[in-house]
């Protein structure tokens, strides 16, 4: 089955740490990262969307960061 997470972060290192990690740990980059205005927040946000092939069939219950 094939996971999807979408990674959102303020406009840091955080961001590309978080991405990082997921990178290895075996998720794959979906597409191009976007970046926005948090206007409540008064900073730019980023994310990307990835995805992993995983054995098993989806529960909804799963914390998708832990596989």
């Amino acid at each position: 089955m094939k996971l999807y997470r979408f990674l959102t972060e303020d406009d840091t290192s955080a961001f590309c740490h978080k991405v990082s990690d997921a990178l290895s740990k075996g998720w794959v980059l979906q597409g191009d990262p976007t970046y926005a205005f948090d206007a409540a927040k008064g900073v730019m946000r980023c994310g990307q969307a990835v995805t992993k092939e995983v054995p098993g069939t989806y529960d909804p219950n799963m914390k998708l960061g832990a596989q």
